[in-house]
């Protein structure tokens, strides 16, 4: 793992208790160690969820990607494009709203996805090497929590 500026014991210590501030230096860390490995394969972020989503959810519309993935719309329509110019998803007319495009995966698509899957499963054990896999889990169904509640809160009109 490549060494981070100011490593482990050089911030003072009210920094190195406080979750957010932590979250924020891993969340910086991570975001370069995953864009880094990405494009040495030439993919992105954005192609991995979509590719993750159509995976999970079928033949999808691209405002519905772009609500599953938390993308920006024309930030999906790039991706979108990226991805149909690899062959690695289709773009059809949705035949129950002439309005919208349906966007499935094909087969070469899901090779790609397996490729950045693999790469990014490369970074997980690089990133976080010093946790067992207990460990690992626990860490990731925390943040999970967090998101969750986070995005319950944000929706609660109340």
């Amino acid at each position: 793992m490549e060494n981070v500026e100011g490593a482990s014991g050089q911030q003072p210590v009210r920094l190195r208790q406080t979750p957010s501030w932590l979250i924020t230096q891993t969340a910086t860390l991570t975001h370069r160690l995953v864009s880094t490995a990405l494009a040495e394969v030439g993919a992105t972020r954005y192609h991995y969820a979509v590719l993750s989503a159509l995976d999970e959810f079928g033949p999808t519309s691209q405002a519905e990607l772009a609500r599953r993935c938390h993308i920006d719309r024309s930030d999906m329509v790039a991706a979108i494009n990226d991805l149909t110019a690899g062959h690695f998803v289709e773009r059809r007319q949705d035949p129950a709203d002439r309005r919208q495009n349906l966007v499935t995966l094909t087969d070469t698509g899901q090779g790609r996805l397996e490729q950045i899957s693999d790469v990014l499963d490369g970074v997980q054990n690089d990133l976080l090497g010093s946790l067992g896999k207990n460990e690992r889990d626990t860490l990731a169904a925390t943040l999970r929590r967090v998101l969750d509640h986070q995005a319950t809160e944000s929706s609660d009109p109340s």
